[in-house]
């Protein structure tokens, strides 16, 4: 193979890495954070469990957990290089069911968030111990 002959293959590639592609489609900042969400079991393909180094293609589903969040996407294009967050989407698209419940679920944490907070002032109980929190952190 010539040189020529490799460039070509990474222009459009029919496969790429699975940690590679999350990389490049910008869900991870680094290559070895998204390596240690496969491995830890935050993606799944199709409900099975896959390795950093599994090959994707076009068409394939993604489930992704990120924080509270799981987004299950289909792989549009593929990509070996990190570009631009507008370049990025354009190489996923996420349900409209994943959305929604997405979005439902986060409106769900902003008012249980809320409610923590709704009693104006602590009991002699509630003040100990945020008294000792404070001591044992100066």
């Amino acid at each position: 193979m010539t040189s020529n002959d490799n460039n070509s293959d990474n222009s459009s590639p029919g496969k790429v890495r699975l940690d590679k592609w999350l990389w490049a489609a910008r869900l991870f900042k680094t290559r070895a954070l998204a390596k240690e969400a496969i491995e830890g079991g935050k993606i799944s393909i199709d409900g099975h469990k896959p390795k950093p180094g599994k090959e994707i293609a076009a068409g394939t589903v993604l489930s992704v957990r990120q924080g509270w969040d799981e987004k299950t996407l289909l792989v549009i294009a593929l990509s070996e290089q990190r570009r631009s967050a507008s370049e990025a989407q354009l190489l996923y698209s996420e349900s409209e069911d994943s959305r929604v419940k997405r979005e439902a679920l986060a409106e769900q944490r902003k008012f249980q968030a809320a409610g923590l907070f709704a009693h104006d002032k602590p009991d002699k109980k509630e003040r100990r111990q945020r008294q000792a929190m404070k001591a044992r952190y100066e």
